[in-house]
């Protein structure tokens, strides 16, 4: 349906996330991928969904002048937030066996930033989803470690594997935000932009 009302826009994801290129995949888009290596620094006076939203539109001010009339140019950000932290993605394993150990028994957030970039003007949302971990043993984690290695996720988990069906006790809010985009509110803003 979306792919219809856009046929006369080219959609570009600045994402290399497996993750999204699969979500505009399932969402039935067609879509070019054009990445630029950005340094994801953000001032450490920002704070959740600023963090997030500053490093979307980051990813998106890099292609400043470069896109043409038609095009619509998508970049994100996810983080997870916990006891006033931000947590990316893990430095290592053992970095990833203690953030994991944070979650364990507590609430967390995931907050993904969506910026939309076209030659007219640039748009930012943000989508917060609530995560419940049970208590988890440190043999699970170590398992999970060893056999899914996440170090290239937020929060050193992606709840769509096995960590997710073992550990989470509670959602509240865009599972699919939790995977990395909040695909209900990105195709909702896609059928108003045009």
């Amino acid at each position: 349906m979306l792919k219809a009302i856009l046929k006369n826009h080219k959609i570009i994801l600045a994402s290399g996330s497996p993750r999204r290129q699969q979500f505009f995949k399932d969402l039935d888009l067609d879509f070019e991928i054009r990445l630029k290596d950005i340094e994801e620094i953000y001032p450490d006076t920002l704070k959740a969904e600023e963090i997030t939203n500053f490093l979307a539109e980051l990813k998106a001010n890099a292609f400043e002048g470069e896109l043409n009339k038609n095009e619509i140019l998508v970049t994100s950000d996810t983080i997870v937030w916990h006891k006033n932290n931000a947590l990316g993605k893990p430095k290592d394993y053992e970095d990833a066996f203690q953030i994991l150990k944070s979650l364990s028994d507590d609430t967390h957030e995931v907050i993904t930033s969506v910026c939309f970039k076209t030659t007219e003007k640039t748009t930012t949302f943000h989508e917060v989803t609530k995560v419940t971990f049970n208590a988890l043993s440190d043999e699970s984690i170590h398992y999970y470690l060893e056999n899914y290695k996440p170090f290239d996720k937020a929060g050193a988990y992606g709840i769509q594997e096995w960590i997710g069906f073992i550990g989470v006790s509670k959602i509240e809010g865009s599972y699919a935000n939790v995977m990395g985009m909040p695909t209900d509110k990105v195709y909702e803003y896609l059928l108003k932009l045009v």
